[in-house]
């Protein structure tokens, strides 16, 4: 895994009534501070990403749908420069996935519903200054083909 990001299982309580699971906590390890709670939606087949930040942290976990998120470590100064994974997610099968400054992230759509995803920064939006850097998602210095089918095992990463 790329130093410093991390994915967690999430542990699911199921009954008659649906399911309930805890995606972050205030006393979990993964937790630095809260910023924000937002949530995104993908159609089949779209990509968010590739984007980095600054100052924040992400904390994402797909709720609904099947998704293929990659990060890649682009941080000179790190041990895992030039590493690249991929965690395929079912919601499922929730997973908090921790990405932490600097390192280029986003998701693919792969099922055949919307995706929805929600994330939980450390850092609240800014509108007049975001911290938030794009790269075009086909077309960047990233090695990785967002069609091609992926190599993430059912472990979930690669």
């Amino acid at each position: 895994m790329i130093h410093g990001c991390s994915v967690r299982l999430l542990a699911v309580h199921t009954d008659d009534r649906g399911r309930l699971f805890e995606i972050l906590r205030r006393d979990d390890p993964e937790f630095q501070q809260f910023g924000q709670v937002y949530v995104t939606t993908a159609r089949p087949g779209i990509v968010k990403g590739w984007h980095q930040h600054r100052i924040q942290t992400d904390h994402f976990c797909l709720i609904e749908g099947q998704a293929r998120f990659a990060l890649y470590d682009d941080r000179p100064e790190s041990p895992t420069r030039g590493q690249l994974d991929e965690i395929e997610c079912e919601g499922t099968q929730p997973r908090l996935i921790v990405i932490p400054p600097l390192v280029y992230h986003g998701f693919k759509n792969i099922g055949n519903c919307d995706v929805i995803c929600m994330n939980c920064p450390t850092e609240p939006y800014n509108r007049a200054h975001p911290d938030e850097y794009h790269l075009d998602p086909y077309h960047n210095k990233i090695p990785y083909d967002w069609n091609a089918p992926s190599a993430a095992t059912k472990s979930g990463s690669r």
